[in-house]
Formats: structure tokens, C-alpha cells, sequence
């Protein structure tokens, strides 16, 4: 699934991302740290992936899933 960014704090690598519908999901250090960012920005399109209805892991939109 991809979304947008719409906020991300660097100290506690959290934040919240729009899909394109509009919905506005948070995503926690744990989604941010299990891949190979080190920064996001407001407005980046990044791709995620979703476990028990929560995000799980944030990659840029050019960067493959995990399998």
C-alpha cells in the first residue's frame, strides 16, 4: 500500500501518513526502524506495510516490502 507523509518527529521516529483516500494512520518507531530510513519529510510518498490492521513497516515508494 502507499501512502503520503503528513508528519514525522525525528526523536521518537514516529508519525502519521494520508492514504489516498485520505484516511490519516499513525505509524510508531517500530514501523520507521524496521526499514532503511533515516529521515522522513511531510509530502514524501512511501510504501507500507500493514499487520493486524497497523503499520508495520514505512520504505520509500521505490524501495521494495519486505517479503
Amino acid at each position: 500500500m502507499q501512502a503520503t507523509v503528513r508528519t514525522f518527529d525525528e526523536i521518537t521516529r514516529s508519525g502519521t501518513v494520508f492514504l489516498d483516500d485520505g484516511t490519516v494512520l499513525p505509524f510508531g518507531t517500530h514501523a520507521f526502524d524496521a526499514g532503511p530510513l533515516r529521515l522522513l519529510r511531510s509530502g514524501q510518498r512511501v510504501r507500507l506495510a500493514m499487520t493486524d490492521g497497523e503499520i508495520s513497516y514505512v520504505t520509500l515508494s521505490t524501495f521494495p516490502l519486505p517479503e
